[in-house]
């Protein structure tokens, strides 16, 4: 199957947004999507971006019935880490299910890691939810560790409340 991979512009955010709705759906977790494609325009496009996106598109003859060219996306951004140095943080990989097993979450994903290198990145991370096991095999079969298993780390998250109430804690200078 043909298809492209390219930068994301503003333009690739309502299909972007669809996809993370899509993403969220299949992660049996929707409600938790609160970022409207207008947000994904700011954030990604702004003179100081938050992310990079790079979407997958497909010619017009796979064109879905829904008239959608974009079916994929993976979208990424800069982290540090003080024991290796510059590191791209995969936040989302995401390929439409019937244009899945023909090359396009491997095209993203190697995308991701040569744009990674060419910012003289030394890794890749991202997180797996621990029941997508067509997720984690594909990842492992790419070459990548599960850092649960080989290290024990734990992702941990403050948000909502637990979040306001360590902000509250900030000494005020």
């Amino acid at each position: 199957m043909d298809f492209i991979i390219r930068a994301a512009t503003p333009g690739d955010c309502k299909d972007i947004s669809r996809m993370i709705m899509e993403l969220a759906v299949y992660e049996n977790m929707p409600d938790q999507v609160k970022i409207s494609h207008e947000v994904l325009e700011q954030d990604g496009f702004s003179k100081n971006p938050f992310f990079q996106c790079l979407v997958a598109e497909v010619p017009e003859q796979y064109r879905r019935t829904e008239g959608y060219t974009v079916v994929g996306y993976a979208l990424f951004f800069y982290t540090y880490s003080t024991w290796k140095g510059r590191s791209v943080y995969m936040e989302d990989l995401y390929v439409m299910p019937e244009f899945r097993g023909k090359g396009v979450g491997t095209a993203l994903m190697s995308k991701v890691a040569q744009v990674g290198k060419e910012q003289r990145c030394v890794r890749l991370q991202f997180s797996v939810l621990n029941w997508n096991t067509p997720s984690l095999d594909f990842y492992k079969a790419k070459g990548a560790q599960d850092l649960t298993d080989s290290e024990g780390w734990h992702v941990l998250r403050f948000d909502g409340e637990a979040l306001d109430k360590l902000a509250q804690e900030a000494p005020k200078n």
